[in-house]
């Protein structure tokens, strides 16, 4: 354990030294706060961290926030011609979320 440690030092202090390591985003400045985790959920925080770093955003979190929207305008509809169309696409995206979130699941385990 210790030589391995040695050895992960040694890249550290090479690259440093080579400048590889200057410019990076986020030099300087603390790490983000981050929930512990756990060995369960460090592949998928993992993962879900790298796709935010890439801008790539999950289906299901695209859904969340237009359900969000829907919601809303569902709240705010005036007549009863709104409410149905407001009810009917607000059980549109429910659908939609569910079945992605089901997928997401379904592929994380």
């Amino acid at each position: 354990m210790r030589s391995f440690r040695t050895l992960i030092e040694q890249q550290i202090a090479k690259a440093q030294a080579s400048g590889i390591l200057s410019g990076l985003k986020g030099e300087g400045q603390p790490l983000p706060d981050r929930p512990i985790e756990t060995s369960e959920t460090a592949s998928i925080s993992a993962g879900m961290r790298i796709m935010a770093e890439a801008g790539v955003v999950p289906e299901e979190f695209a859904l969340k926030k237009s359900l969000d929207a829907a919601r809303k305008t569902y709240a705010a509809a005036t007549s009863d011609t709104q409410r149905k169309e407001a009810m009917a696409t607000l059980a549109d995206l429910e659908l939609r979320y569910e079945i992605a979130r089901e997928a997401r699941l379904k592929f994380m385990s």
